[in-house]
């Protein structure tokens, strides 16, 4: 059938994350895929500029992952993580997550992806400091521009307001504070640098609440579907003197920057910075099984281990040995290829050739990124950093258009996302700015 019919057929059943039927009516329906690439029932071939869900950073056709998850499967295909049981796999996975993990992260729990690991790291925190006897300690500080899922407790975390009305009213003890994002924040101490006057953001909003009331403040290392938004060399390093100073837990969202994507293995290895929790999907299966988790410190493993009562949070598919499985064949091709160094030096490729490609068009406000995760902001004026209305669906045209020459993406407003497999070839990174670049022209002159 063609892909119009499929569309047809899909539309009379299915319902869509982000569901709205007439958007879906233009979309692709997805036959195979191979490496970088995905091709669609109508045999249109196209470059997958955002591995998927920034997720499936080894590409597509990896027998590797294939054949873990089929011989887990015909040896045991579930059994269950609750205490009192376990498997080789999962027990494994914990073992080698702890020897490349931030030092003080030995102690880790799977989920099935990364709302589930917001939550239970909102959970986590919580159980903690009523061990650690402060009951009160429950509010949680995130960032405008932050995404950490869309479970009711991970969309309450996340700064994107298009998720919240439709929910509302939103859990209480959930706030926001500014993103650090380079282009756009404001401060109005010139005595201090963008970086800490964006970090101290957060220790205003700590006093606001009251530091007896906040448990933890949840970030990106780099914000992703928010913008792609890379902050200073210096805001991390004071974010975290203020969690230590606030007695607040510093949880580092690495659901997109996990597992090699920035250029180093974990996201705040860029700063120096080891937090208390972290949260992780996506790369670790690329995408190829639903899995996710959260690693704990070691000394708020030690405090849970001396609780007399149990957690009681639970998933049936927690340290699911398939999905254990996956991700310990993953680790291996991450290592064995590299894909922290892949990404660093692609990465620098692909933000360089953007810049060259991009950097004097009136229209094009900023270009940024780390490792292999870019964007570039198109704005109404250059000088003034206008944006343009919102009616105008920049960002969508330009999407649109790139679609049409054999790019497939997302947008959040005006902002384009590129975000390949990490294993996609410097030819292909050159075709994706030279797609881009034309399709910008087309719409922007």
């Amino acid at each position: 059938m063609s892909e119009i019919d499929l569309l047809k057929r899909d539309s009379s059943h299915l319902i869509h994350p982000l569901h709205a039927p007439s958007a879906h009516l233009s979309g692709k329906v997805w036959d195979s895929g191979e490496g970088s690439f995905l091709q669609d029932v109508d045999g249109n071939r196209f470059i997958d500029g955002l591995s998927g869900l920034w997720n499936n950073t080894a590409g597509n056709g990896r027998v590797e992952l294939a054949e873990a998850a089929a011989t887990q499967m015909k040896k045991m295909g579930y059994a269950s993580g609750y205490i009192g049981s376990t498997n080789l796999p999962a027990i494994e996975l914990a073992e080698r997550l702890a020897a490349i993990t931030y030092p003080n992260i030995n102690h880790f729990y799977f989920t099935s992806g990364g709302g589930e690991s917001t939550d239970s790291n909102i959970k986590l925190a919580r159980y903690y400091w009523k061990l650690k006897g402060k009951p009160e300690k429950t509010k949680i500080i995130s960032r405008i521009w932050g995404y950490h899922g869309v479970t009711l407790a991970a969309m309450c975390a996340t700064g994107i307001s298009a998720y919240w009305p439709m929910f509302e009213p939103r859990i209480p003890g959930f706030s926001h504070i500014p993103s650090p994002y380079p282009y756009r924040y404001k401060s109005n101490d010139v005595s201090k640098s963008q970086g800490i006057a964006a970090a101290e953001e957060l220790e205003k909003q700590i006093l606001a609440e009251g530091p007896e009331t906040v448990a933890m403040f949840l970030a990106e290392p780099v914000q992703g579907a928010g913008g792609v938004i890379v902050p200073q060399d210096d805001y991390f390093r004071r974010v975290r003197e203020i969690c230590d100073e606030y007695e607040v837990l510093l949880v580092s969202d690495e659901v997109i920057t996990g597992f090699g994507r920035t250029g180093k293995m974990f996201g705040l290895e860029h700063w120096d910075v080891q937090p208390d929790l972290i949260q992780f999907a996506k790369a670790i299966t690329s995408g190829y099984f639903p899995l996710g988790g959260i690693g704990l410190s070691d000394e708020i493993a030690s405090v849970m281990n001396s609780s007399k009562s149990p957690w009681m949070h639970a998933y049936t598919y927690s340290s699911h040995p398939v999905g254990c499985a996956v991700a310990l064949s993953m680790l291996d091709i991450i290592e064995k290829e590299d894909f922290v160094g892949q990404a660093e030096k692609k990465g620098s490729r692909l933000l360089t050739k953007l810049k060259d490609a991009l950097h004097d068009h009136s229209h094009v406000g900023d270009i940024r990124g780390l490792g292999m995760m870019c964007a570039v902001e198109y704005v109404e004026d250059r000088k003034t950093k206008e944006a343009f209305d919102v009616s105008a669906n920049i960002g969508a045209q330009i999407n649109k258009k790139a679609i049409e020459r054999g790019l497939f993406s997302r947008v959040r407003g005006d902002n384009y996302f590129i975000a390949p497999p990490i294993v996609t070839s410097e030819t292909t990174i050159d075709d994706i700015v030279d797609i881009l670049a034309a399709s910008t022209k087309d719409i922007l002159g």
